[in-house]
């Protein structure tokens, strides 16, 4: 197994680039990838679970650096926040350095932020409810059309805390899907939604048979952000995968993409 989604003390995690890469090892990881978070707001704004944009350069040799001295396969990733206003310039931010892959999230919606809390979540009535996921699975069907990224971090975020689709597969979240299959991308089976009030992994198990009616490739990962994390409920995401389908999964190296069984 490989997990490519996971973060560290440049961004929001909780220990260090070593730290982080020695559990994998433990863990009996086969590759292992550092993706922590890139956000170019379009205001201008910084983020406390960001990293600041003058450790770039830092992030990318220390991540180098720990891959050179371990066994395991150490891939530099970015988890890099998708806004219509900055992709360009997010694009070309990324292209000054040898990234193995760049995942492309959607936390923002509008006014409406995926990691808002439940109670935020519970004052949304139906209406709401359906105006902001039509909001973001168009983002998530912008981001793909960019083609700055190369797969979809936690599909379905904004139910993190209670914030529920009316349908399990609305036409907006299919939409959403035909631009990703359109655009060649991944996305990643997260297991961190199992461990949020949402109790589900990202997709739910409805959208991920609807991706691979798409024949969308998959990875799965922990988003972990603590060493205890690296490997969390990955037994249950590769049940979930084989139930929807799924045989194989793919690695990055260069950006380049390439499959391997499951």
């Amino acid at each position: 197994m490989d997990s490519y989604h996971n973060h560290t003390d440049f961004s929001d995690g909780k220990a260090t680039v070593s730290e982080m890469a020695a559990a994998a090892e433990q863990a009996g990881l086969e590759e292992f990838g550092i993706s922590d978070h890139l956000i170019i707001h379009p205001a201008g704004r910084s983020f406390r679970w960001g990293m600041r944009l003058e450790r770039l350069d830092a992030y990318v040799a220390e991540v180098r650096r720990v891959g050179r001295s371990t066994p395991l396969p150490v891939r530099l990733g970015i988890e890099a926040d998708f806004f219509p206003e900055t992709v360009a310039e997010t694009r070309r931010l990324l292209a000054r350095h040898d990234f193995d892959f760049v995942i492309g999230s959607v936390h923002f919606a509008g006014g409406f932020l995926g990691d808002e809390t439940h109670s935020s979540g519970e004052k949304l009535t139906a209406e709401q409810r359906q105006a902001k996921w039509s909001f973001y699975w168009g983002l998530v069907a912008q981001l793909a059309a960019s083609r700055a990224f190369d797969f979809v971090a936690h599909l379905d975020i904004p139910k993190k805390f209670g914030c529920q689709m009316e349908q399990e597969a609305p036409q907006t979240a299919l939409a959403a899907l035909d631009a990703i299959a359109e655009a060649g991308m991944a996305l990643e089976v997260n297991t961190s939604g199992w461990h949020q009030p949402c109790r589900e992994a990202y997709p739910s198990p409805a959208l991920l048979r609807a991706a691979r009616r798409r024949d969308i490739p998959i990875l799965i990962n922990a988003d972990a952000h603590a060493p205890a994390d690296i490997a969390r409920s990955f037994g249950a995401a590769l049940l979930l995968a084989h139930e929807a389908g799924y045989t194989q999964t793919v690695r990055y190296a260069a950006r380049r993409r390439s499959f391997v069984p499951l």
